[in-house]
């Protein structure tokens, strides 16, 4: 899985987003897994995750949460977001105990995820590494704009939107929470950080004159 590998940030900013996530194989595994993605999610949501969901129904800020996982499917993928490695330590620690036959990925930075994953008594199987963006790069936002909008592995949060919100916080319409919380609606996955996004959208706020937002 490979969309919520192209997070582009700093290695500070960076430390307060992981995502893990779980989604089963078509003729592997697939058949008779609602059940155990359903005790995969609700696990997650013990800890204070900062975003969760399930890409068929939706995230916690357009859906409630009992709905999603009410409603996951045997083809589901489901989602939390993290801003804390130690809480990412002991749900991967957790979810070894529980043992509930299904693959989870853990996205973030590779030394953070390793030391999470011995944490919990855990030898990584693959690492993926995004290589970039590569062809015309024209059309590109700012690499600030960017640390946004990857949030979103499948390009929901658009770069204008994030702009508007920019705007609204210097403005005094909404506060940063606020700003970021809108921005993860579209995202239906639930990968989005708004916790990571609105410490970005206040820095920009602060630094950007209005007309380049």
């Amino acid at each position: 899985m490979t969309h919520t590998l192209h997070r582009k940030g700093t290695t500070e900013n960076l430390q307060q987003d992981y995502v893990i996530f779980s989604m089963t194989a078509k003729g592997f595994n697939e058949a008779g897994s609602r059940g155990a993605l359903e005790k995969l999610l609700r696990i997650l949501n013990k800890y204070d995750v900062a975003n969760t969901g399930d890409m068929k129904t939706g995230n916690k800020f357009i859906v409630d949460k009992e709905i999603i996982f009410q409603n996951i499917q045997d083809t589901s993928i489901v989602h939390a977001v993290f801003t804390d490695r130690n809480q990412v330590a002991q749900a991967l620690k957790e979810l070894k105990e529980a043992d509930l036959g299904v693959s989870v990925i853990v996205s973030g930075i590779v030394e953070h995820v390793d030391e999470a994953c011995r944490e919990a008594g855990l030898n990584r199987h693959t690492v993926e590494y995004s290589v970039g963006i590569r062809g015309n790069l024209t059309k590109l936002p700012e690499d600030e704009i960017l640390e946004v909008t990857t949030m979103c592995g499948h390009g929901m949060v658009s770069q204008h939107l994030v702009r508007q919100m920019i705007l609204d916080i210097k403005r005094g319409r909404w506060s940063g929470q606020e700003a970021a919380e809108l921005l993860a609606t579209p995202c239906v996955c639930g990968v989005f950080n708004p916790v990571r996004a609105q410490l970005l959208l206040e820095e920009l706020a602060e630094i950007w004159c209005c007309d380049e937002v």
